[in-house]
């Protein structure tokens, strides 16, 4: 598989499209837990990113230097604590493919393994914590696992989306560690988790747009 920049810019595209449609989902998940703003934030942020890529990364075709704008406006938009972890996370990913204008295989999942890898340290939460990183580090490691084993990275990586989906889903039983939520305890346990949910919902826009430019291709 190659993924050039102008198709890297078309998924973050995709993903604006996707914040605008579960907006509301995602504040009613964060109402149940926390402030009920986590879909607002992730369109303010997003909506800054879309304004990038209509004017100032239109002619990038250097798909580090698209991410790394990515993550930083997202952090410029964005005040709550959401903002430093995806910023770390796409910069994490811009690294791992610096000066590439077209992203092969391993460099893509480099990319999503380093990002989702970046949040999780940026973040410094665990497994069963009910974050993002429930679903990020059972991703993370499921990618490298199955691209290891295989090299093929569009199998590899639903493989690594469908465990994104189950730690998702486990945040539904857990009590909340982290951040505000913490507070309520055990009455946080029932409630799925939106920035889980958010961070899930970003990997599966990437698998349906590769998945759909596979099939284009055939």
């Amino acid at each position: 598989m190659q993924l050039t920049a102008k198709e890297l810019k078309a998924y973050y595209k995709e993903i604006v499209s996707m914040v605008e449609e579960q907006k509301d989902y995602l504040c009613e998940l964060d109402r149940k837990i926390g402030d009920g703003d986590h879909g607002v934030t992730m369109s303010i942020g997003w909506q800054a990113v879309n304004e990038k890529l209509d004017n100032e990364l239109v002619d990038e075709e250097d798909c580090a230097k698209v991410s790394i704008t990515v993550g930083k406006t997202f952090l410029s938009a964005v005040g709550s604590s959401v903002g430093p972890l995806y910023a770390t996370g796409f910069m994490r990913g811009a690294k791992a493919v610096k000066g590439k204008t077209v992203l092969e295989d391993k460099d893509l999942a480099e990319f999503w393994i380093a990002f989702a890898r970046g949040i999780k340290e940026r973040g410094q939460a665990e497994v069963g914590d009910k974050t993002m990183v429930d679903t990020l580090d059972p991703f993370a490691n499921e990618l490298e696992t199955k691209f290891t084993e295989s090299g093929e990275f569009l199998s590899a990586f639903t493989d690594a989306v469908a465990a994104a989906k189950v730690g998702m889903e486990s945040t539904k039983e857990l009590v909340s560690k982290r951040g505000r939520s913490s507070r309520l305890g055990d009455r946080s346990v029932g409630a799925q988790d939106p920035g889980a949910t958010s961070a899930y919902m970003t990997l599966a826009t990437f698998l349906n747009f590769v998945q759909a430019k596979t099939e284009q291709a055939i």
